[in-house]
């Protein structure tokens, strides 16, 4: 497989409902989702963690470990803000519950690589600053659930 840059092929989107109960949307829910991608500035997070348990014994000095809990990474989206648009400040208020959807290898029906993260807004908050930049507004996720990872883009209408 070529390697490829994330920047121009990752899409970034967010959709209101996904009706399926293993977060596979349809190829309608994914075209009726919002995306983000151009106006995304960072991302962080999105990943599942896994907290390791330590196993000592007697007979080694060597503490082995084995696979604990999984927990959702610390996630946020920082993106840039609009001076006429209010989108991001409305559809990503506090306290709303949507699901981001990453197409990692890009939105191409069949493609794999698409996982879909059921999440709540933790906050969304404007980035204040004097510096010579762009002005930002920085979405926190809580990760509600097992996200869907490494699904195959839909096909069909």
């Amino acid at each position: 497989m070529a390697r490829f840059n994330r920047k121009g092929v990752t899409k970034i989107l967010i959709a209101d409902t996904i009706a399926s109960a293993s977060y596979l949307p349809t190829a309608a829910e994914l075209a009726g989702a919002t995306d983000y991608t151009k106006k995304i500035a960072a991302v962080e997070g999105f990943a599942i963690e896994n907290q390791e348990i330590e196993t000592p014994d007697m007979e080694s000095t060597f503490v082995a470990k084995i696979p604990g809990d999984d927990s959702a990474a610390d996630s946020s989206l920082t993106l840039y803000e609009d001076d006429v648009d209010d989108d991001i400040e409305t559809d990503l208020a506090k306290g709303t519950t949507c699901f981001a959807i990453i197409c990692r290898k890009g939105k191409t029906p069949g493609s794999k690589g698409m996982d879909v993260h059921p999440v709540r807004v933790a906050s969304n908050s404007p980035a204040i600053t004097a510096d010579n930049e762009a002005a930002k507004i920085t979405v926190k996720f809580s990760i509600i659930d097992r996200p869907l990872l490494n699904a195959t883009v839909p096909t069909g209408p």
